[in-house]
């Protein structure tokens, strides 16, 4: 018989002794049962930071593989004040015994709990070094993560923040450097004695290896070790965790999974307090939280792991917040249902997962995503052209059309990435809009390949005439170069407007990006230039693409650009008018006009620009 414990080690009995060792058994179990806690109580006791010295005897619990909760020996150090900031403590400990010396601190054991004395210390949430000779790490009181389950009127939205092009400061896994007393005595120096935040496992299933490779380093930033895993069947018990088990932060689900993964530190009631320091230091966050079942632990004298598998769902994390992930049981937050489908001309491929909704997350969970279901098609190669098409679904607003063509390039970057970072750009825009928050219902991405490089570049351009009249139509020639090919030429006419002035006419040939680059530049102002979000998404759809050919005809007179509204032409008394009357920053006059704009669908990626000019007589 074998105890489901982590502390009893059964032992065979015969039929002459068995009765007086189960006596002794049983007195042993009574006296651990004293001694030691119990990891499933509703309200463990806990130990004061004060109450806390050095020298004194511990003990840690985590999973090291299967379910089974391992027990590993530790003593305490000392105490480190002020570490994380004004009255956030450390507890610096070294752990004892063979599964520490073979493992050392193992990412993943964020949140393990610590028991001194029988009674709840805190959290394992920082390690020292990567070569350190002994298993030294610190320790979250668990006063401190208690007091990160903040309500949420008292937070900010995280949805409302802007993303920025780097991970904040408090996300970033900085080095914390121990005082010269303390490092004298784990025996290191102090120019060279460092605390680092634990690794995370960030658990990719269903990635290509070179996926995983390429996106990565926008996760390592936050602490997190990328790892690939997998999803273990959704089980009864999955909700019956206790200290020492294992959770999983959920950011894609489906076809494809990720997750990030820590230990449980304590279930008080229906919340869950884990991992011992920030995820992502989002604050108020809604992701899924799901039970994480250990596959095993990948011992190294560089940075031991565990492989995780995502279980079941048991409920949603609520805060992510400087010394603790804190989640509650019940009910799954809702995720955005993404259908991708990958086409090329021998098979077509569909994909079907969801990702969680969060400003800084979504745009780029979707272009994993993306870039992953290229690759990992079996008819892909490099030097393919795509065709995105596909569309967001915003509730209360007008769908986001996608709609665009991407061809490869010479450039070390592999093809599909262009297309992958376009979908993140998109997503961002929409995500911090400085209107609303925009909920996403639904996203469908069609990617088609061909296994050419359709690309031409834009050589030269010319008119059949230099001077014009006033409603003329005139043909302009556009000579193209194809990548290896050979030059050919398209006709685009044009109508010279009925009311243009005597002078200079500025005509552009040119891909569609050029005008793009033009256009945003009001809606990507100030915030009050546009009315909201639908106009915004108004704009996105009216985008050039990059498989036509645009001839833009450009006049010397004033454009006001009022909210989403293009007014080519204002006369001045119009302009006086509308300055005086508008807010601050809701448009914008621009000292020329667009006076036509034609284009052309050539089934291939356009690039460069070309400027020629005519005289209206």
């Amino acid at each position: 018989m074998k105890s489901d414990g982590p502390w009893y080690d059964g032992r065979s009995m015969n039929k002459k002794t068995w009765p007086l060792k189960l006596l002794t058994c049983a007195a042993v179990v009574l006296a651990a049962s004293l001694a030691l806690p119990s990891l499933a109580l509703d309200e463990p006791q806990i130990i004061p930071l004060d109450q806390i010295k050095p020298g004194m005897k511990g003990v840690m619990y985590t999973i090291l593989a299967g379910d089974k909760i391992e027990s590993i020996e530790l003593e305490v150090l000392g105490i480190l004040p002020n570490t994380l900031g004004p009255k956030q403590d450390i507890i610096l400990v070294v752990l004892r015994g063979g599964l520490a010396d073979f493992n050392g601190v193992v990412a993943g054991m964020s949140g393990s709990p610590v028991y001194i004395d029988g009674k709840l210390a805190g959290a394992l949430s920082l390690r020292f070094g990567q070569f350190s000779r002994e298993a030294i790490a610190g320790v979250t009181p668990i006063q401190n993560m208690y007091d990160a389950d903040q309500p949420a009127s008292d937070t900010i939205r995280a949805e409302s923040v802007p993303p920025q092009d780097s991970p904040s400061e408090s996300a970033v896994a900085t080095q914390i450097a121990l005082p010269e007393e303390m490092a004298r005595r784990v025996g290191a120096t102090a120019s060279g004695a460092y605390l680092t935040k634990i690794d995370t496992p960030l658990v990719f299933s269903g990635f290509d290896p070179e996926v995983i490779r390429r996106f990565a380093p926008q996760f390592s930033p936050y602490g997190m070790v990328a790892t690939q895993g997998g999803t273990a069947p959704a089980s009864a018990d999955d909700a019956q965790i206790k200290g020492g088990d294992m959770v999983s932060m959920v950011l894609v689900k489906g076809d494809l999974s990720l997750q990030a993964s820590c230990t449980v530190t304590a279930v008080v009631g229906d919340r869950v307090f884990v991992c011992g320091h920030p995820l992502f230091a989002f604050g108020n966050v809604s992701m899924p939280l799901a039970r994480g079942r250990v596959v095993t632990t990948l011992a190294s004298t560089f940075n031991s792991f565990k492989i995780v598998n995502a279980g079941g769902a048991i409920g949603s994390v609520t805060q992510d917040r400087t010394t603790a992930v804190v989640g509650r049981l019940g009910a799954v937050p809702r995720l955005i249902p993404v259908e991708l489908t990958i086409a090329t001309p021998s098979q077509e491929k569909k994909f079907r997962f969801e990702v969680m909704e969060h400003t800084k997350l979504t745009p780029l969970l979707v272009a994993i995503a993306t870039m992953n279901g290229i690759v990992t098609n079996t008819a892909y190669s490099e030097g393919m052209t795509f065709q995105l098409s596909g569309g967001i679904d915003v509730e209360g607003h007008s769908r986001v059309n996608l709609e665009n063509m991407f061809a490869p390039t010479d450039q070390a970057v592999p093809d599909g990435m262009w297309l992958a970072l376009s979908v993140q750009n998109i997503f961002y825009r929409i995500f911090t809009n400085p209107y609303e928050r925009a909920k996403i219902e639904k996203v469908s991405l069609r990617v088609e390949s061909t296994p050419e490089r359709r690309w031409a570049a834009i050589e030269s351009a010319w008119s059949e005439k230099s001077e014009v009249s006033p409603g003329e139509t005139i043909d302009v020639k556009v000579l193209l170069r194809p990548y290896r090919g050979a030059p050919f030429m398209r006709t685009v006419p044009i109508q010279i407007p009925t009311q243009a002035a005597k002078g200079p006419l500025r005509i552009v040939v040119s891909d569609g990006d050029s005008l793009n680059r033009m256009s945003r530049m009001f809606s990507q102002g100030p915030q009050g230039r546009l009315a909201g979000l639908e106009q915004l998404i108004t704009l996105m759809n009216r985008e050039r693409r990059n498989s036509r050919l645009y001839v833009t005809l450009i006049q010397p007179t004033p454009t006001l650009l009022v909210e989403e509204k293009v007014l080519p032409n204002a006369p001045l008394s119009q302009i006086n008018v509308l300055d005086q009357r508008r807010a601050p920053g809701s448009s914008l006059l621009l000292r020329e006009s667009a006076a036509g704009e034609w284009s052309l669908p050539l089934n291939q990626v356009i690039a460069g620009q070309y400027m020629l000019m005519v005289t209206v007589k």
